[in-house]
């Protein structure tokens, strides 16, 4: 199966808590699967990798449908938007 995937890099000097405080939100009603380079968030039949760097939180979805991929767009993008209104966080999802 091809799944379709985007990515979204969100400046930040935090992104370790913002990681960790997505994981541990999400992780109420979605499974989070610990992986090397982060936290993996399952929501639905689609995924988001969160990678914490030094400058940037990298977001990686992926889903089998463009309706799961936005769906996990949606709840991780607007919950990580919301958790870092203070310091004006921005998800800018791009394909591939």
């Amino acid at each position: 199966m091809t799944l379709l995937t985007s990515r979204a890099d969100v400046a930040t000097d935090a992104a370790a808590r913002y990681a960790k405080q997505l994981a541990a939100h999400l992780g109420r009603r979605a499974q989070v699967v610990p992986e090397a380079d982060g936290e993996r968030i399952v929501v639905g039949d689609g995924s988001c990798l969160l990678v914490p760097g030094e400058t940037a939180l990298v977001l990686r979805a992926q889903a089998p449908s463009q309706e799961s991929l936005a769906r996990v767009q949606d709840v991780v993008g607007s919950h990580l938007e919301r958790f870092g209104q203070r310091n004006e966080l921005v998800v800018s999802w791009q394909p591939g």
